[in-house]
């Protein structure tokens, strides 16, 4: 058998199994922010050894996921109104170019992925699974995002959705999914009709209505 396909079919590293699945708890909400957490209860959790565990925080606070505070515990850190229209500026500006990139490639191979996620999108919004929904809301930009082949704007749109991942789970822990409507349908007849502008318009508009939701969360907090 070749090195080649060995490679293919050889599962990751387990520091970078557990960097994802340590990601993904941050980015769906299973770490709520501010709440603390040992590096060996992460451990047990995982079933692994601390070693990987470490390696795996180190990264993500290097990407301002965590924050590490005494005794080995770490935490989501905690937003407020001037950081989340920091975060969102950036958002606003790269998201929406992104994904105008992707009508350089496949459009039509590339709706039909996006309408298929859309389905679950709206399955979970119908019966209010925020997990699901979040899980698939982000599968939805990111199948659209990586499909434009950029290694410049994807790792830094990625970072920006950990830093405020958590707190759209608090926020729909709140609201329920009855009031999310997104503009994803919209999105996907502008990509078949190669409408670079609507694309760009209808992203925008996607992101903003999150931030809406997120402002109105984050002041209610700071009001108390």
């Amino acid at each position: 058998m070749s090195s080649a396909i060995l490679m293919e079919t050889s599962a990751p590293p387990t520091h970078e199994r557990v960097y994802q699945s340590l990601r993904d708890m941050i980015l769906f909400g299973d770490l709520r922010p501010g709440h603390t957490v040992t590096l060996q209860g992460i451990a047990d959790q995982l079933d692994v050894s601390m070693t990987p565990v470490r390696e795996a925080v180190r990264r993500l606070i290097a990407e301002q996921a965590l924050q590490l505070h005494g005794n080995r515990r770490i935490s989501v850190p905690l937003i407020n109104s001037s950081r989340l229209e920091e975060l969102y500026d950036v958002r606003l500006l790269l998201e929406p170019k992104l994904a105008a990139k992707s009508l350089l490639f496949e459009r039509n191979n590339l709706a039909a992925r996006l309408e298929k996620i859309d389905i679950q999108v709206d399955e979970a919004i119908a019966s209010g699974d925020i997990k699901t929904y979040l899980t698939q809301n982000y599968r939805f930009h990111f199948e659209l995002y990586e499909s434009a082949n950029s290694t410049i704007y994807l790792p830094i749109i990625a970072s920006l959705w950990l830093q405020v991942g958590p707190f759209l789970r608090v926020v729909c822990g709140r609201m329920g999914t009855s009031s999310l409507a997104d503009h994803h349908k919209s999105a996907i007849d502008a990509i078949l009709k190669n409408d670079k502008k609507r694309l760009m318009n209808e992203i925008r508009k996607d992101l903003s209505q999150g931030l809406e939701q997120l402002r109105v969360e984050i002041r209610d907090v700071e009001a108390r």
